[in-house]
């Protein structure tokens, strides 16, 4: 038989929980103080070397909350260390453009003239569908509208339009029209829906794509932006 009451409140000193109450609470803002003064707004803006640093000051902060034989000033030494660093590190990339790269990536090219960027596709782990509902968050219905587009260090993705005049046909990216078409029975132009690269007229003999040698083709949209 499982005792629930050994898992939960085995051997509790109801003094010491007011104690864990008001260590965690010192703690909580303590992290918010540290995060204030490391310059960043929000979880978004966070590049990987800084989510290195929030856990950190997660793995300094934690223990303190609950170890009563751990005082909170040891986490503050922590504190301060890391942000030290965090200063001294983000100083020094400021300066060297090798070091900035290393430590927080560079930016990555995904959309150039209303075709996915292929070049690059190996040096991101981002999937197509990760980089279709980025893309349908930013009301894009299909990559002609796409002008450029470009993964920034944090995640974000950032995208350059073209105007309704100079919308083309392009790969639509929503999954009602996201779907392979037969192209000997459909009149063109057709999308490759690997890299987006459109066709007038696609040759049921030889169906590959001439740019990235897939065979699938979507039916190619021109509409404009909402």
């Amino acid at each position: 038989m499982i005792d629930l009451e050994k898992i939960f409140a085995d051997g509790i000193d109801a003094s010491f929980l007011v104690e864990i109450g008001l260590r965690s609470a010192i703690m909580f803002l303590l992290i918010l103080t540290i995060l204030r003064l490391s310059g960043r707004r929000g979880v978004r803006q966070l590049t990987l070397f800084e989510v290195a640093i929030i856990i950190g000051l997660g793995s300094a902060a934690g223990d303190p909350m609950f170890q009563e034989d751990i005082p909170i000033f040891h986490a503050v030494v922590v504190f301060i260390c890391v942000i030290a660093i965090y200063k001294a590190i983000t100083w020094i990339a400021s300066k060297s453009e090798t070091v900035a790269q290393l430590l927080e990536g560079k930016v990555l090219p995904v959309v150039k003239d209303g075709v996915f960027d292929i070049k690059h596709e190996n040096d991101n782990t981002f999937s197509r569908m990760e980089f279709f509902s980025e893309l349908r968050n930013l009301n894009i219905e299909h990559l002609g509208q796409v002008r450029e587009g470009v993964l920034e260090v944090d995640g974000t993705l950032s995208v350059l339009f073209y105007t309704d005049e100079d919308t083309k046909y392009g790969l639509p990216i929503f999954p009602s029209s996201y779907r392979s078409v037969d192209i000997s029975v459909n009149d063109g132009p057709f999308a490759c829906m690997y890299c987006g690269n459109v066709l007038s007229h696609v040759s049921t003999d030889s169906p590959q794509c001439p740019r990235c040698k897939r065979t699938k083709w979507a039916q190619a949209i021109n509409s404009k932006r909402v």
